[in-house]
């Protein structure tokens, strides 16, 4: 199905700003966007689909449409197979404002605010950071320049890198499609650091660049056109979030970062400082074994742990 004219055709109709844009929580304090009914979606894959194509269809990274599909096959998942797609997802906690970058969840959220002020919608696209030993870096920052049809001239570092592979970079490259940075870039204040396209998007939602962060092609291009020069940036380190939708408490949970592991008891010491942060510092009745598979799947899809029904949530500290 997905191997066609028409999928990409599809794909450069569908899979635009419009099709990443929730609607901002209208309840003050909740943080669940999407469709609340239902936290995930299903697909039936056709003959020739591959996992990664249902992936970029759906604004989904390649690690998070393997996570929740496990076992299946990334290049031939094969006909009629069930494919789980996200449909939901908790806000960062952070002040929704500019662009926030999640790293754990490999997903970009931008808040765009009316000219009152107001914030209707929230933007969100998967993306790819920094590998090992050449981590994108955390902190707020700001856009400086944006910059269609860039030239990428490598580092020296990043040269003799590909030099010791057997894989000799000119010194520019010059634009194109063939250019790693794609037709886009948003240069941000940290010297050197970028958000740009690529011209590999199936290593979006993976550790795979020099430090950047990489978008699908058609994903930099809305996200071009929309953001101004000044704009914050805050690129954060969560991969537990707790948040509320309707009364009821969700968290959603990560793998950590490679190379910053925590042992479950850490996971869940934290869990529970956020939930009790989330509920005026009181732990409420939870779904114990709820929180704990979260934390141990680690998934990326909400899970509810607790609703509130009229029970006296217990004070943090205090036993159930």
């Amino acid at each position: 199905m997905f191997n066609t004219p028409l999928f990409y055709l599809l794909l450069l109709i569908s899979n635009t700003l419009g099709a990443a844009s929730f609607s901002y929580p209208e309840n003050n304090g909740d943080s669940l966007i999407g469709d609340t009914s239902s936290l995930t979606r299903v697909f039936f894959s056709g003959y020739e689909d591959t996992l990664l194509d249902i992936a970029r269809y759906f604004n989904a990274g390649q690690n998070e449409i393997l996570r929740i599909n496990p076992g299946v096959d990334r290049w031939l998942p094969g006909e009629g197979t069930l494919i789980s797609i996200p449909h939901s997802r908790l806000l960062p906690a952070t002040v929704h404002q500019g662009l926030v970058l999640n790293l754990p969840e490999f997903r970009l959220y931008y808040y765009p605010r009316q000219s009152n002020g107001q914030l209707k919608q929230v933007i969100t696209h998967p993306i790819s950071v920094g590998r090992a030993g050449w981590n994108t870096p955390l902190g707020k920052t700001r856009v400086t320049h944006k910059t269609r049809n860039p030239v990428w001239i490598p580092p020296l570092s990043i040269r003799k890198e590909h030099e010791a592979s057997g894989d000799i970079l000119p010194a520019i490259v010059p634009a194109g499609p063939d250019n790693p940075l794609g037709l886009f870039a948003i240069r941000l204040a940290i010297p050197g650091y970028l958000i740009h396209g690529t011209n590999k998007p199936y290593g979006i939602g993976m550790r795979v660049s020099h430090g950047c962060v990489r978008m699908y092609p058609e994903d930099i291009k809305g996200l071009f056109s929309q953001i101004k020069i000044g704009t914050q940036v805050n690129i954060i380190n969560q991969a537990i979030k707790v948040g509320w939708s309707n009364n009821a408490l969700f968290i959603e949970v990560y793998p950590d970062m490679e190379g910053q592991e925590l042992a479950m008891e850490q996971r869940l010491e934290i869990a529970m400082e956020l939930i009790a942060k989330a509920n005026d510092e009181t732990l409420p009745a939870l779904d114990t074994g709820g929180l704990r598979q979260a934390l141990q799947q680690s998934t990326g899809i909400p899970v509810l742990i607790y609703r509130k029904n009229g029970m006296l949530p217990v004070k943090k500290g205090q036993k159930n």
